[in-house]
């Protein structure tokens, strides 16, 4: 059975380079951080599987490739705050955190507690964990430089996109029936510009879903 340290390295190797992720950044924080800290202990084994990993119903780790492809395509600055939405148990914060300057992990209550308890021992003390709607966001540690939604969307809250100031990005899964695409967005003259990256699927988020038009 190999050791979680050398499975860390084999997702990297395997899942990560591979798809063309290069920025060493990205590869050190995740060669880094204890992925398997952050999952359901009766799923620790499962950690480093090249698949999206259930962490409660509807709610996903998404997998290491696209999370790394997206964060990859986020372009994550020394000096930037980051807001990442449905933080999960503290995964994606913690990577981020050794990239960002200070990351707003943002997660409703049943998963914050457990979130704050893996991130404290894991020594990631640049990340601050917000309960709440995670469609509202966090607007009083904001204006973000960068947003990252951990799940997909069909589409983004006006709240969100409230909170990321001007030139900043945001980066999603946008699921389309059953095809789902991950995308970049730039924040330009207070719109949105969206660019599609790679083909990728989550479960959507509660609240994410598109408003369905009324048909007589």
């Amino acid at each position: 059975m190999q050791d979680f340290a050398t499975r860390r390295t084999v997702m990297v190797d395997t899942q990560v380079r591979p798809n063309d992720v290069t920025k060493f950044p990205i590869i050190a924080a995740m060669l880094h951080v204890p992925r398997e800290q952050f999952v359901p202990a009766a799923k620790r084994e499962a950690a480093y599987i090249g698949e999206n990993l259930e962490l409660a119903p509807g709610r996903v780790l998404l997998e290491p490739r696209n999370f790394a492809k997206m964060l990859d395509a986020l372009d994550i600055q020394p000096d930037d705050l980051v807001l990442d939405v449905g933080a999960g148990l503290g995964y994606s914060s913690a990577v981020i955190a050794r990239m960002a300057e200070a990351v707003v992990a943002l997660e409703d209550e049943d998963m914050a507690s457990q979130a704050e308890a893996a991130l404290a021992e894991a020594g990631a003390d640049n990340v601050a964990v917000v309960t709440g709607a995670l469609t509202e966001g966090a607007a009083q540690h904001g204006p973000y430089d960068a947003i990252l939604i951990e799940g997909a969307v069909e589409a983004i809250p006006p709240a969100l996109i409230e909170q990321l100031k001007e030139g900043g990005r945001i980066a999603a899964i946008f699921m389309e029936g059953a095809l789902g695409i991950a995308r970049i967005g730039y924040k330009i003259d207070g719109a949105m510009s969206w660019r599609d990256l790679f083909n990728g699927t989550a479960p959507v988020l509660p609240g994410f879903v598109q408003p369905r038009e009324f048909v007589l």
